[in-house]
Protein backbone atom coordinates (compact mmCIF):
# COMPACT_ATOMS: atom_id res chain seq x y z
CA UNK A 1 0.00 0.00 0.00
CA UNK A 2 1.39 3.28 -1.11
CA UNK A 3 1.75 6.48 1.38
CA UNK A 4 0.21 9.30 -0.36
CA UNK A 5 2.35 12.31 0.03
CA UNK A 6 0.65 15.80 -0.12
CA UNK A 7 -2.37 15.25 1.38
CA UNK A 8 -3.26 16.53 4.62
CA UNK A 9 -7.03 17.19 6.54
CA UNK A 10 -7.35 20.35 8.70
CA UNK A 11 -10.38 20.27 11.21
CA UNK A 12 -10.72 23.96 12.26
CA UNK A 13 -14.42 23.39 13.42
CA UNK A 14 -17.07 25.60 13.54
CA UNK A 15 -15.93 29.82 13.62
CA UNK A 16 -18.75 32.54 13.55
CA UNK A 17 -18.44 35.58 10.95
CA UNK A 18 -16.90 38.26 12.76
CA UNK A 19 -16.88 40.88 10.50
CA UNK A 20 -18.93 44.08 10.22
CA UNK A 21 -22.51 43.80 10.24
CA UNK A 22 -24.04 46.25 8.41
CA UNK A 23 -27.68 45.02 8.64
CA UNK A 24 -31.03 46.07 6.28
CA UNK A 25 -29.38 49.16 5.11
CA UNK A 26 -25.97 47.59 4.23
CA UNK A 27 -28.13 44.87 2.23
CA UNK A 28 -30.18 47.35 0.57
CA UNK A 29 -27.05 49.29 -0.77
CA UNK A 30 -25.56 46.22 -1.50
CA UNK A 31 -28.43 44.53 -3.49
CA UNK A 32 -28.58 48.35 -5.09
CA UNK A 33 -25.07 48.49 -6.30
CA UNK A 34 -25.60 44.79 -7.48
CA UNK A 35 -28.38 45.26 -9.23
CA UNK A 36 -26.72 48.03 -10.96
CA UNK A 37 -23.78 46.41 -12.12
CA UNK A 38 -26.11 43.58 -13.90
CA UNK A 39 -28.44 45.83 -15.42
CA UNK A 40 -25.11 47.32 -17.19
CA UNK A 41 -23.85 44.12 -17.98
CA UNK A 42 -20.73 44.92 -15.10
CA UNK A 43 -19.14 41.15 -14.57
CA UNK A 44 -21.07 39.60 -16.84
CA UNK A 45 -20.15 38.17 -20.50
CA UNK A 46 -19.56 40.54 -23.04
CA UNK A 47 -22.74 40.34 -24.87
CA UNK A 48 -24.77 41.88 -21.62
CA UNK A 49 -22.94 45.07 -22.07
CA UNK A 50 -23.86 45.48 -25.36
CA UNK A 51 -27.11 47.11 -24.96
CA UNK A 52 -25.86 49.43 -22.24
CA UNK A 53 -23.29 50.47 -23.90
CA UNK A 54 -25.38 51.25 -27.00
CA UNK A 55 -27.50 53.26 -25.14
CA UNK A 56 -25.15 55.50 -23.18
CA UNK A 57 -22.96 56.07 -26.48
CA UNK A 58 -26.45 57.26 -28.40
CA UNK A 59 -27.10 59.56 -25.30
CA UNK A 60 -23.83 60.68 -24.91
CA UNK A 61 -23.27 61.42 -28.97
CA UNK A 62 -25.37 64.70 -29.29
CA UNK A 63 -23.52 66.36 -26.64
CA UNK A 64 -20.10 65.59 -27.51
CA UNK A 65 -20.94 66.68 -31.07
CA UNK A 66 -21.99 70.12 -29.13
CA UNK A 67 -18.78 70.09 -27.44
CA UNK A 68 -17.36 70.39 -30.88
CA UNK A 69 -19.17 72.58 -32.67
CA UNK A 70 -18.68 74.94 -29.24
CA UNK A 71 -14.82 74.80 -30.10
CA UNK A 72 -14.94 75.19 -33.89
CA UNK A 73 -17.55 77.33 -34.20
CA UNK A 74 -17.03 79.32 -30.98
CA UNK A 75 -17.59 83.02 -32.66
CA UNK A 76 -20.83 82.32 -34.32
CA UNK A 77 -22.36 80.80 -31.49
CA UNK A 78 -21.68 83.86 -29.93
CA UNK A 79 -23.58 85.71 -32.27
CA UNK A 80 -26.19 82.89 -32.76
CA UNK A 81 -26.43 80.85 -29.61
CA UNK A 82 -29.86 79.25 -30.46
CA UNK A 83 -27.84 77.16 -32.92
CA UNK A 84 -27.26 74.96 -29.81
CA UNK A 85 -30.21 73.29 -28.42
CA UNK A 86 -32.14 74.10 -25.35
CA UNK A 87 -31.96 71.48 -22.66
CA UNK A 88 -35.61 70.74 -22.72
CA UNK A 89 -35.11 70.14 -26.26
CA UNK A 90 -31.86 68.16 -25.99
CA UNK A 91 -34.29 65.00 -24.77
CA UNK A 92 -35.39 64.77 -28.28
CA UNK A 93 -31.44 63.64 -29.57
CA UNK A 94 -31.70 61.16 -26.73
CA UNK A 95 -35.18 59.55 -26.41
CA UNK A 96 -34.17 56.30 -28.07
CA UNK A 97 -31.38 56.09 -25.59
CA UNK A 98 -33.82 56.66 -22.54
CA UNK A 99 -36.78 53.80 -24.56
CA UNK A 100 -33.17 51.52 -24.76
CA UNK A 101 -32.91 51.75 -21.35
CA UNK A 102 -36.40 51.27 -20.08
CA UNK A 103 -37.29 48.58 -22.08
CA UNK A 104 -34.28 46.43 -22.78
CA UNK A 105 -31.62 47.24 -19.59
CA UNK A 106 -34.06 47.95 -16.64
CA UNK A 107 -36.48 44.53 -16.43
CA UNK A 108 -33.77 42.85 -16.37
CA UNK A 109 -32.71 43.63 -12.20
CA UNK A 110 -36.16 42.16 -11.74
CA UNK A 111 -36.67 39.29 -14.29
CA UNK A 112 -33.03 37.86 -13.57
CA UNK A 113 -33.62 37.03 -9.69
CA UNK A 114 -36.81 35.18 -10.29
CA UNK A 115 -36.00 33.44 -13.35
CA UNK A 116 -32.60 32.09 -11.80
CA UNK A 117 -34.96 31.30 -8.16
CA UNK A 118 -32.68 34.16 -5.98
CA UNK A 119 -35.68 35.87 -4.69
CA UNK A 120 -36.24 33.72 -1.94
CA UNK A 121 -32.46 34.02 -1.04
CA UNK A 122 -32.87 37.67 -0.62
CA UNK A 123 -35.72 37.79 1.10
CA UNK A 124 -33.80 34.84 3.90
CA UNK A 125 -31.72 37.89 4.41
CA UNK A 126 -32.36 40.97 6.54
CA UNK A 127 -34.22 42.07 3.31
CA UNK A 128 -38.21 42.16 3.34
CA UNK A 129 -40.27 42.66 0.11
CA UNK A 130 -40.67 46.20 0.36
CA UNK A 131 -36.76 46.52 0.79
CA UNK A 132 -36.03 44.71 -1.71
CA UNK A 133 -38.16 46.80 -4.05
CA UNK A 134 -36.70 49.48 -2.60
CA UNK A 135 -33.11 48.26 -3.90
CA UNK A 136 -34.47 47.26 -7.17
CA UNK A 137 -35.79 50.52 -7.78
CA UNK A 138 -32.71 53.03 -6.30
CA UNK A 139 -30.70 50.48 -9.18
CA UNK A 140 -33.20 51.18 -12.33
CA UNK A 141 -33.30 54.98 -11.28
CA UNK A 142 -29.69 55.16 -11.12
CA UNK A 143 -28.70 53.42 -14.13
CA UNK A 144 -31.49 55.80 -15.56
CA UNK A 145 -30.03 58.61 -14.52
CA UNK A 146 -26.77 57.65 -16.82
CA UNK A 147 -28.98 59.01 -20.17
CA UNK A 148 -31.44 61.45 -18.24
CA UNK A 149 -28.77 63.37 -15.95
CA UNK A 150 -24.92 62.73 -17.95
CA UNK A 151 -26.26 64.05 -21.05
CA UNK A 152 -27.45 67.95 -19.58
CA UNK A 153 -24.68 68.17 -17.76
CA UNK A 154 -23.06 67.51 -20.81
CA UNK A 155 -24.63 70.04 -22.49
CA UNK A 156 -24.25 72.91 -20.07
CA UNK A 157 -20.55 72.33 -20.21
CA UNK A 158 -20.60 72.59 -23.82
CA UNK A 159 -22.47 75.89 -23.39
CA UNK A 160 -20.18 77.01 -20.71
CA UNK A 161 -17.39 77.08 -23.13
CA UNK A 162 -19.20 78.63 -25.92
CA UNK A 163 -20.16 81.58 -23.43
CA UNK A 164 -23.62 81.13 -23.86
CA UNK A 165 -24.36 79.24 -20.33
CA UNK A 166 -24.84 80.37 -16.85
CA UNK A 167 -24.02 84.08 -16.18
CA UNK A 168 -22.98 84.00 -12.56
CA UNK A 169 -22.89 80.76 -9.44
CA UNK A 170 -26.66 81.68 -8.80
CA UNK A 171 -27.62 80.97 -12.05
CA UNK A 172 -25.39 78.07 -12.38
CA UNK A 173 -26.93 76.33 -9.65
CA UNK A 174 -30.65 77.43 -10.38
CA UNK A 175 -29.61 75.45 -13.45
CA UNK A 176 -28.05 72.23 -12.01
CA UNK A 177 -31.66 72.31 -10.01
CA UNK A 178 -33.28 72.22 -12.93
CA UNK A 179 -31.25 69.54 -14.69
CA UNK A 180 -31.82 67.10 -11.78
CA UNK A 181 -35.53 67.47 -11.38
CA UNK A 182 -35.90 66.81 -15.00
CA UNK A 183 -33.41 64.20 -14.86
CA UNK A 184 -35.74 62.70 -12.15
CA UNK A 185 -38.86 62.97 -13.80
CA UNK A 186 -38.22 61.20 -16.38
CA UNK A 187 -36.11 58.76 -14.69
CA UNK A 188 -38.97 57.91 -12.20
CA UNK A 189 -42.16 57.20 -14.62
CA UNK A 190 -39.99 55.29 -17.15
CA UNK A 191 -38.41 52.83 -13.82
CA UNK A 192 -42.65 52.35 -12.45
CA UNK A 193 -43.21 51.36 -15.84
CA UNK A 194 -40.61 48.96 -16.34
CA UNK A 195 -40.81 47.32 -12.98
CA UNK A 196 -44.65 47.11 -13.18
CA UNK A 197 -44.48 45.33 -16.37
CA UNK A 198 -40.83 43.23 -15.32
CA UNK A 199 -42.90 42.12 -12.22
CA UNK A 200 -45.60 40.22 -14.81
CA UNK A 201 -43.26 37.65 -15.96
CA UNK A 202 -39.50 36.03 -15.52
CA UNK A 203 -38.51 37.01 -19.25
CA UNK A 204 -37.22 40.11 -19.85
CA UNK A 205 -37.37 39.84 -24.10
CA UNK A 206 -41.80 40.07 -23.18
CA UNK A 207 -41.03 42.41 -20.39
CA UNK A 208 -39.04 44.69 -23.22
CA UNK A 209 -41.88 44.13 -26.16
CA UNK A 210 -44.77 44.84 -23.81
CA UNK A 211 -42.83 48.28 -22.44
CA UNK A 212 -42.10 49.67 -25.76
CA UNK A 213 -45.97 48.47 -26.72
CA UNK A 214 -47.49 50.40 -23.88
CA UNK A 215 -44.65 53.42 -24.64
CA UNK A 216 -45.39 53.81 -28.47
CA UNK A 217 -49.04 52.34 -28.23
CA UNK A 218 -50.13 55.23 -25.86
CA UNK A 219 -48.35 57.87 -28.12
CA UNK A 220 -50.17 56.80 -31.02
CA UNK A 221 -53.80 56.32 -29.16
CA UNK A 222 -53.53 59.73 -27.54
CA UNK A 223 -52.47 61.31 -30.69
CA UNK A 224 -55.46 59.49 -32.67
CA UNK A 225 -57.71 60.74 -30.05
CA UNK A 226 -56.86 64.18 -30.36
CA UNK A 227 -56.97 64.83 -33.62
CA UNK A 228 -60.64 64.54 -33.78
CA UNK A 229 -62.22 68.01 -33.32
CA UNK A 230 -64.34 67.82 -29.75
CA UNK A 231 -61.37 65.64 -28.36
CA UNK A 232 -61.06 67.19 -24.72
CA UNK A 233 -57.16 67.89 -24.55
CA UNK A 234 -56.87 65.59 -21.22
CA UNK A 235 -55.93 63.04 -23.74
CA UNK A 236 -53.06 63.81 -23.59
CA UNK A 237 -52.17 62.26 -20.05
CA UNK A 238 -52.66 59.18 -21.87
CA UNK A 239 -49.70 59.49 -23.66
CA UNK A 240 -46.80 58.06 -21.13
CA UNK A 241 -44.30 58.83 -23.81
CA UNK A 242 -44.67 62.69 -23.97
CA UNK A 243 -46.03 63.15 -20.69
CA UNK A 244 -42.41 63.51 -18.80
CA UNK A 245 -40.62 65.08 -21.73
CA UNK A 246 -44.15 68.04 -21.57
CA UNK A 247 -43.31 68.19 -17.86
CA UNK A 248 -39.28 69.05 -18.94
CA UNK A 249 -40.59 72.14 -20.71
CA UNK A 250 -42.24 73.29 -18.16
CA UNK A 251 -39.48 72.49 -15.46
CA UNK A 252 -37.51 75.32 -17.93
CA UNK A 253 -39.82 77.40 -18.93
CA UNK A 254 -39.80 76.71 -22.72
CA UNK A 255 -42.78 76.98 -24.59
CA UNK A 256 -44.95 73.80 -24.70
CA UNK A 257 -46.17 72.05 -27.42
CA UNK A 258 -49.52 72.76 -29.70
CA UNK A 259 -51.80 69.58 -28.06
CA UNK A 260 -51.05 70.40 -24.57
CA UNK A 261 -50.82 74.63 -24.27
CA UNK A 262 -54.17 74.77 -22.37
CA UNK A 263 -53.50 72.23 -19.85
CA UNK A 264 -52.50 73.87 -16.92
CA UNK A 265 -48.66 72.42 -15.08
CA UNK A 266 -51.05 71.26 -12.41
CA UNK A 267 -53.24 69.28 -14.52
CA UNK A 268 -49.93 67.42 -15.67
CA UNK A 269 -48.26 66.85 -12.71
CA UNK A 270 -51.76 65.57 -11.58
CA UNK A 271 -51.29 62.73 -14.44
CA UNK A 272 -47.91 62.15 -13.88
CA UNK A 273 -47.66 61.25 -10.19
CA UNK A 274 -51.22 59.08 -11.20
CA UNK A 275 -49.74 57.34 -13.73
CA UNK A 276 -45.98 56.89 -11.54
CA UNK A 277 -47.91 55.85 -7.97
CA UNK A 278 -50.08 52.90 -10.44
CA UNK A 279 -47.24 51.47 -11.94
CA UNK A 280 -45.63 51.56 -8.45
CA UNK A 281 -48.41 49.78 -7.34
CA UNK A 282 -48.30 47.03 -9.49
CA UNK A 283 -44.94 46.27 -8.78
CA UNK A 284 -45.77 46.44 -5.10
CA UNK A 285 -49.15 44.63 -5.39
CA UNK A 286 -47.26 42.08 -7.44
CA UNK A 287 -44.47 41.27 -4.89
CA UNK A 288 -47.03 40.79 -1.68
CA UNK A 289 -48.80 38.04 -3.19
CA UNK A 290 -45.79 36.47 -5.15
CA UNK A 291 -45.24 32.88 -3.55
CA UNK A 292 -41.54 32.37 -2.83
CA UNK A 293 -40.32 29.33 -1.45
CA UNK A 294 -37.12 29.98 1.04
Amino acid sequence: MTEMSGARILDRGYRAYTGPRKGQRGAVRSLAMHSAQRALGLRRPASSKILPVISVFIAYVPAIVFVGITVLFEEALLSEPDLLPTYSDYYGYITAAIVVFTAFVAPEVLCGDRRDRMLGLYLASPLTRNTYLAAKTAAVMLVLGLVTLGPPLFLLLARTVAGTGPDGPSDVLELLWKIAVAGVVIAALQAALSLAVASTTTRRAAASAAVILLLIGSAAVSGALGETGDAPEALFLLNLFALPFELVRRIYGDPTFDPVTTLSTGVLVAGYLGWTVLFGLIAWVRYQRMQVTR
